[in-house]
């Protein structure tokens, strides 16, 4: 072979070589972009502002399944999705997303939408997450046995803004307990349960499935629940921007209607909360179904998603609390944190005439 065949005969294999890489390369960086990116918020971002959807906030626990749970059905509907979910850790995340205007509307510990709110953030509360559905968890072989014992021991609570702290407060009354005798540490809500199974906290006070998880494990304790101390606690709100409220009240109105159906559909019984407990663990919450299913149905009046209106006196009892508690520096009111015109008008909605298997929703 004469040395320009030889020449060629390297450059085609060199040149095979760099092709099949750059291809591989084209193939790999296509997948990932299609599995991890999430195309349907970057599109949302080139669509006009008035009708662009909603992005909402979430954590993975059961004050917040209305949200997943709108989504997954909505999907199945004529209209389509009505707005797009975003799932959070921890709520200071949340909260930052919201005052850069990253997220829209987003579900929050109430304490810490009255204080946003009184701080100067622009936001109102339109809506109820759930009610019930926290609990005081302690380790199975630890040394609390009843409330008094928390005296000396380490508890942690989602944020120092949250109805699970509050709720904590009014145990101690009871038992007269001196808050300086308890230390209580901030922890994003999935990470407790494997902080009491390490030790390394003594117990925890958290919306589900979070307790739940600690049961199912066999080694956390519910020490008691949440309606023990407060007769219709309730943990997370809705949270609208209201620059959204003023501009697209309709958008709002449909977010709410969607998120209080989805609460009369969870209500519907036992079977439709364990097709929710499938599909939001397995496509939201990344958790696992059977642990969902505990949280909704071990029993099933653990969470209700009914009676999901702000109501003045539940939310003047959360403030008086956080002002009692050293959290809220002044006697804010009910009208300057809530908007009950689209809770009004989703009080004629009715559940989603969605059937779990089905392949459409109305």
């Amino acid at each position: 072979m004469s040395n320009y065949g030889s020449f060629m005969s390297r450059f085609d294999t060199k040149s095979r070589f760099i092709l099949g890489a750059l291809t591989w390369l084209v193939v790999v960086t296509s997948a990932h972009a299609y599995l991890n990116v999430d195309w349907a918020s970057v599109l949302n971002d080139y669509v006009p502002a008035e009708t662009r959807k909603l992005n909402v906030a979430f954590i993975p626990v059961t004050c917040h399944l209305a949200c997943p749970v709108t989504d997954y059905i909505s999907k199945f509907s004529k209209a389509g999705e009505i707005f797009l979910p975003r799932m959070f850790q921890g709520f200071p995340e949340i909260k930052e997303a919201l005052i850069a205007n990253k997220m829209q509307a987003a579900f929050i510990v109430a304490p810490l939408a009255i204080a946003l709110k009184s701080q100067g953030v622009p936001i109102k509360i339109v809506y109820l997450g759930h009610r019930y559905g926290s609990a005081f968890v302690v380790r199975k072989d630890g040394p609390i046995r009843t409330f008094a014992d928390v005296r000396g021991k380490t508890i942690a609570v989602p944020s120092r803004f949250s109805d699970e702290r509050l709720m904590v407060f009014k145990a101690m009354k009871v038992w007269g307990v001196n808050p300086k005798d308890v230390k209580i540490v901030e922890m994003a809500p999935p990470d407790v349960a494997g902080a009491l199974a390490a030790k390394a906290i003594d117990g925890f006070s958290m919306g589900e499935p979070f307790p739940s998880q600690a049961e199912m494990g066999g080694f956390g304790r519910v020490l008691f629940h949440a309606q023990e101390y407060w007769p219709d606690y309730m943990s997370c709100v809705l949270v609208v921007r209201e620059d959204i409220i003023n501009s697209r009240p309709e958008a709002v109105q449909i977010l709410v209607d969607g998120v209080a159906r989805s609460g009369l559909w969870l209500e519907k019984g036992k079977p439709y909360r364990e097709n929710a407990a499938d599909f939001v663990g397995r496509f939201y919450y990344n958790q696992k179904p059977a642990l969902l299913q505990w949280a909704l149905t071990k029993p099933i009046t653990r969470v209700q998603y009914n009676n999901l209106a702000p109501r003045k006196a539940d939310f003047d009892l959360v403030r008086d609390l956080m002002i009692e508690t050293g959290v809220l520096t002044r006697k804010i009111e009910f009208e300057e944190y809530t908007d009950s015109r689209f809770s009004d008008r989703a009080a004629i909605q009715t559940a989603w005439r969605y059937e779990p298997g089905t392949a459409s929703a109305q």
